[in-house]
């Protein structure tokens, strides 16, 4: 019988971080003060990280130890089963050879708790008894409040209005643990009246949310701010997936063509590829590695590397990175969490280089892929997930075609238990495509901030 499941042991779970920033090229041009337009300080990032945070997010370290308190928890389950999907290749008819590395084992089922977990301990031993967050579908706020519950902590969500309304389990998911969700933009925060004030339909975004809770932070200095995604130490702490993926393939005894994870902000697709990336750089190999993306917010395959504000108020700092402009509202997709509208400073820098490939595709095409795997392995995916199996698929396809082998491995980021109402209109033929907004973009674009750098 053909062995599917490559399963490590709870002793192999790795024990450190993998720091990219260590083999960078060239370092990453600094964080911007949204206000002065100069670098920011650690004081300045005092008001609303903890001082451990703010030095893993400059470290160049190549590994950064992961705190006995943190592993214990992450034990709950990890390592994650690294899955090749034969029924998948089956349904094919490809050659090629399929492996997923399944995050939806989690308690709150998806990669976030990674982080966020390690996000709730620093901050709980730096004194810091509640957390204030953004959401876009509702993983990161489930695997925050989940996390700030171990740690005895108090925590407060702004989840994006459509995934709001969207996703009702979500937000009972987060409450069930303890945490506090309104519906973003609010009337609770200055920057969610303005938004209301001039858009009183506003259907919201990541970058309106990220404003509610990064100046709920900044008002309380009993309460700092926590991200699910974008920063190099949410990427960092995300890099566990990658290294288990590692070894899980070592195991199955193959070596991978490609790389493949959705991207929003950047923390799946980063946790999964970073380690690849190492090998490229530092033993040789050739791995490809495909950021996928949504069409309806094309940052990388569309946007500019430039400088931009990190949220809609410009409250956050200001980052290089590939962008649509902070005032980019995108459509209301289902993937919610793929609805920012810059991406990971390091992601960007990487891609620029030439060392991540990014695609896109429309929701319709992307719900076709999940259907297929759901109906070949068994699992339903995150719509956000599933941008990845449309990216797999395609690979497997030309691998058909050309009639060569080829090693795809794919992050299942999250299980969709909770889109059911986004798979209906998929099967009833209600499910919209947004063509890509190009005036919009433009318009946006123009609004970036004069970085003298």
């Amino acid at each position: 019988m053909m062995q599917t499941h490559f399963l490590l042991t709870q002793n192999d779970m790795p024990t450190r971080w993998y720091n990219a920033q260590a083999d960078l090229p060239t370092p990453l041009p600094p964080a911007i003060h949204p206000a002065t337009l100069q670098p920011v300080t650690p004081a300045d990032l005092e008001l609303i990280f903890p001082r451990e945070l703010i030095l893993q997010e400059v470290s160049t370290e190549r590994y950064i130890d992961i705190p006995a308190e943190v592993q214990e928890i992450l034990r709950l389950w990890r390592p994650t089963p690294l899955i090749r999907a034969v029924r998948l290749e089956k349904a094919l008819g490809t050659p090629a050879k399929i492996f997923y590395k399944h995050e939806g084992v989690s308690p709150v089922g998806s990669h976030k708790p990674n982080t966020a977990v390690a996000q709730a301990y620093y901050n709980k031993i730096a004194g810091i008894e509640r957390l204030s967050t953004e959401t876009g579908a509702g993983q990161w706020g489930s695997a925050l409040a989940m996390a700030c519950s171990f740690f005895e902590m108090a925590c407060k969500v702004y989840m994006v209005k459509v995934s709001y309304q969207q996703k009702p389990y979500r937000r009972s998911l987060m409450r069930l643990f303890g945490a506090e969700v309104t519906p973003s933009p609010s009337n609770e925060t200055e920057a969610g009246r303005a938004i209301l004030a001039r858009d009183p339909e506003s259907t919201g975004s990541l970058g309106m949310a990220i404003s509610e809770a990064v100046e709920v932070a900044m008002k309380d200095p009993g309460v700092n701010y926590a991200l699910g995604s974008v920063l190099n130490h949410v990427l960092m702490h995300q890099t566990i997936i990658g290294e288990e993926t590692i070894k899980q393939l070592d195991l199955a005894g193959v070596a991978p063509d490609v790389v493949i994870g959705c991207v929003g902000g950047g923390s799946n697709f980063g946790g999964l590829a970073l380690p690849f990336f190492r090998q490229n750089v530092q033993d040789g190999a050739t791995t490809r590695l495909v950021a996928v993306e949504p069409a309806a917010c094309p940052t990388m395959t569309k946007g500019i590397y430039a400088f931009d504000y990190g949220d809609t108020a410009r409250m956050a700092p200001v980052v290089k990175m590939d962008t649509l402009g902070h005032e980019f509202v995108p459509a209301g997709i289902h993937a919610g969490g793929l609805r920012y509208h810059g991406v990971s400073p390091l992601l960007a820098a990487l891609h620029r280089q030439g060392f991540i490939t990014p695609v896109a595709y429309p929701q319709n095409d992307v719900f076709e892929a999940a259907t297929i795997f759901a109906r070949s392995e068994g699992i339903i995916p995150a719509p956000e997930s599933s941008h990845a199996i449309r990216a797999a698929i395609d690979e497997a396809l030309e691998a058909k075609e050309r009639g060569e082998e080829r090693v795809i491995v794919f992050g299942l980021s999250g299980h969709g238990h909770f889109d059911l109402s986004a798979y209906d209109l998929y099967l009833e033929g209600k499910l919209t495509d947004y063509a890509y907004p190009e005036e919009m973009i433009h318009q946006a674009l123009d609004k970036l901030p004069k970085v003298a750098l």
